[in-house]
């Protein structure tokens, strides 16, 4: 399949361009399994990489000029100066690729220009990282051409860079390293203070369970408002309890720390929710390794509850993804992604993937709701080049 989805991908830029692309490179989305907005607090997570994937045709340009062009957008191709574009003044999809060509330019690498085509099959909106994928597949595509010998990690840093500071996006590192460095069959488990990684096998098939994820189809924007809200508010909390980041705060002495906050009611429930998910990453790795799989479904519950009534970042769609699939006989299930609408994901016995999907959709139908996607997560590999 990759080498038909570069070949459609390659004959595009042609059509577009008038020359053959010098390569095609993909990039995947991510599914985090447990670790949610732990990432900007110095802590733990632990995410997979999607079959589903962005893939960019690309060839260098050596006269300053960037040209893109996306599949999945409507209308011709868009022409920058490689060196003029400014932080966030680029308000549409562009932003994302261009805010790649600047951070690397930023951060002294010689990116002298290219056209670029794009094409994305990761669900935009859907918590699923599309602007992340988006991001390095177009990272990786200009280390490789203009041979800057950046590791994933860097090229995972500089992505973020791009989206925090050229989008305005204030997310965290997880989403582009998920895409950058995940392996096939595995959860990446990540130490996102020192990027630290080990690769966890995660063979559900095997163990005949699978991941399901279900998009709800409510959509979210990062850049917007409550996201930065929780980040302040975890910063706050931080500073309150006098610690570089809520990743200081130790599991074992949570309840001191809640204490110390005082009526800060809020802030509370931020740090609540920041140190017992920390500690939930720990109990997953720690139940993975020791071939305890099916355990790690009450771990995904307790997330999901913490994000729903500590954070308050879930919203009727995904709540409701959660209780019908825990009614249905799931072994797990917890929203995954930013918040406020996305998906959820459901780990269950493979026998019963189906009967969970038909509840799902069902109860989806009888509240009146848009029907959700429901699909099998299957852990696949990181950005590499195609052809």
């Amino acid at each position: 399949m990759s080498e038909a989805v570069a070949g459609a991908v390659a004959e595009r830029f042609a059509q577009l361009y008038g020359a053959e692309p010098e390569g095609v490179w993909a990039a995947p989305g991510r599914v985090n399994l447990i670790g949610e907005h732990t990432d900007y607090n110095d802590g733990f997570v632990m995410p997979f990489a999607l079959p589903h994937t962005a893939v960019a045709a690309v060839s260098r340009r050596t006269d300053g000029v960037l040209r893109l062009h996306s599949a999945d957008i409507e209308g011709g191709v868009a022409e920058f100066r490689a060196a003029d574009p400014a932080p966030q003044s680029d308000r549409g999809w562009t932003a994302y690729p261009a805010g790649v060509v600047w951070a690397l330019r930023a951060a002294g690498h010689p990116v002298t220009g290219a056209d670029i085509h794009l094409d994305s099959t990761v669900p935009a909106g859907a918590g699923l990282s599309s602007s992340a994928a988006l991001e390095v597949v177009v990272a990786l595509a200009l280390n490789d051409l203009f041979e800057l010998g950046l590791r994933g990690w860097q090229l995972a840093r500089l992505c973020q860079r791009a989206e925090n500071v050229y989008v305005g996006a204030p997310v965290g590192i997880m989403d582009q390293t998920a895409s950058a460095c995940c392996e096939a069959g595995h959860a990446l488990f990540l130490d996102t203070r020192d990027l630290s990684q080990r690769q966890i096998p995660f063979d559900l098939a095997a163990e005949d369970m699978c991941l399901l994820v279900v998009d709800t189809r409510v959509k979210h924007a990062h850049s917007e408002g409550e996201y930065g809200k929780r980040r302040a508010g975890c910063e706050k909390g931080a500073a309150l309890l006098g610690v570089d980041a809520l990743r200081d705060v130790a599991y074992g002495d949570l309840d001191e720390a809640l204490a110390r906050l005082g009526d800060e009611e809020e802030v509370r429930r931020l740090v609540r929710h920041i140190v017992t998910e920390n500690h939930r990453v720990e109990r997953v790795v720690s139940l993975l390794t020791s071939g305890e799989t099916r355990a790690i479904g009450p771990v995904l519950v307790e997330g999901h509850a913490s994000l729903r009534d500590d954070f308050r970042i879930s919203c009727p769609e995904l709540d409701l993804v959660v209780d019908t699939a825990m009614a249905s006989g799931a072994l797990g299930a917890r929203m995954t992604g930013g918040g406020f609408g996305g998906s959820a994901i459901v780990l269950t016995e493979a026998a019963g993937a189906d009967a969970v999907t038909r509840a799902v959709e069902q109860a989806f139908t009888a509240a009146g709701s848009t029907a959700p996607r429901v699909f099998e997560a299957v852990p696949s590999a990181g950005a590499r080049r195609l052809g």
